[in-house]
């Protein structure tokens, strides 16, 4: 074999090395590219997924805090005067109820 055959040789092995080497690199960092936009996907799809619970939870307690309680956003309720009028009205209901027994027996 003659010398430039040889040499021909050793830079084709070396110039596919090379090649492999940086398809390898290109490889491995396309793939961590990705992994990395993966995780940054999760995470914004986890922190928008929090946001849309809590939106929801807010909603939640200002319908029930504004359903059962419809007073809480004008004023402070006594709360003794309020079992006061409904010890009142219960009491007036019985009155009336026994009036009605009255009449029907």
């Amino acid at each position: 074999m003659s010398k430039p055959a040889v040499n021909s040789f050793f830079v084709g092995r070396a110039l596919a090395e090379g090649l492999y080497e940086q398809l390898g690199n290109s490889l491995s960092n396309v793939l961590s590219e990705l992994g990395k936009f993966d995780a940054e996907q999760k995470e914004h799809l986890r922190k928008f997924t929090e946001q849309v619970m809590e939106r929801a939870y807010q909603e939640v307690a200002t319908v029930v805090t504004d359903s059962d309680f419809p007073s809480s956003n004008r004023e402070p309720v006594d709360l003794q005067a309020t079992i006061d009028e409904l010890r009142a009205e219960v009491a007036e209901l019985r009155s009336e109820l026994q009036q009605y027994r009255n009449r029907t027996v």
